[in-house]
């Protein structure tokens, strides 16, 4: 679910503006699962733009405020949510946690990194929701260790059926400040696609994993 749709539109504008997402569908990107795709995104590139990670730093303080309350602890995803989630906690004066893919093989093999209690209120902040595997990973590691996990904010998510699916069985809500639907909206309105580049890509999210491939 978006926050907004006046967020949802200019998140996108800004993702576009700076190429954290491209749109390519007649010579489509590899991804690391061997998926084909017309699209690629790389939220990261955020960071080096003070105005947009600015940007989205209050609008995800904002909107975290408003659908959970003043959580105890703000908790960034590893890597990619590192940088943005410590943005927003320190924006809203709140402590900070990042959680691993896996737990650490040596020292004290902690897969939660930083100071958290058990029993804290913890908003955890993604950068982009693809499957949503990874993400629920996360928060099953903070539960794990004690955390009562409010939800979940990202940047930006593809919207696949497989992650509604998860994030609904996981019992996890998740906000995001723009999506796919938005971002083909935008992306026509402002000719970044034509109509046709629009029904692709439109394809492709129904069946990413076999998009492409040839029979």
């Amino acid at each position: 679910m978006i926050f907004n749709k006046d967020t949802a539109k200019k998140t996108a504008e800004l993702l576009l503006q700076i190429n954290a997402i491209k749109l390519n569908p007649k010579n489509p990107f590899s991804w690391a699962s061997g998926w084909k795709s017309p699209i690629y995104c790389d939220n990261r590139v955020t960071l080096s733009f003070p105005p947009i990670r600015n940007y989205i730093r209050e609008e995800f303080s904002k909107h975290i405020e408003k659908e959970f309350g003043k959580p105890d602890v703000i908790a960034g995803v590893a890597t990619g949510a590192i940088g943005i989630g410590m943005l927003v906690a320190e924006y809203m004066g709140l402590p900070f946690v990042y959680v691993r893919p896996e737990p650490k093989k040596h020292g004290r093999q902690n897969q939660v990194e930083g100071f958290l209690q058990k029993g804290q209120n913890v908003v955890v902040v993604e950068d982009l929701i693809s499957t949503g595997n990874s993400s629920l990973l996360a928060v099953e590691a903070l539960k794990e260790a004690g955390a009562n996990v409010k939800g979940m904010v990202a940047i930006f998510t593809y919207g696949f059926d497989i992650s509604v699916e998860n994030f609904k069985k996981a019992n996890v809500t998740l906000h995001t400040l723009s999506n796919y639907d938005n971002l083909l909206e935008l992306a026509v309105a402002k000719k970044y696609i034509t109509e046709d580049e629009q029904h692709t890509l439109q394809e492709w999210r129904v069946s990413p994993s076999t998009w492409g491939v040839e029979v």
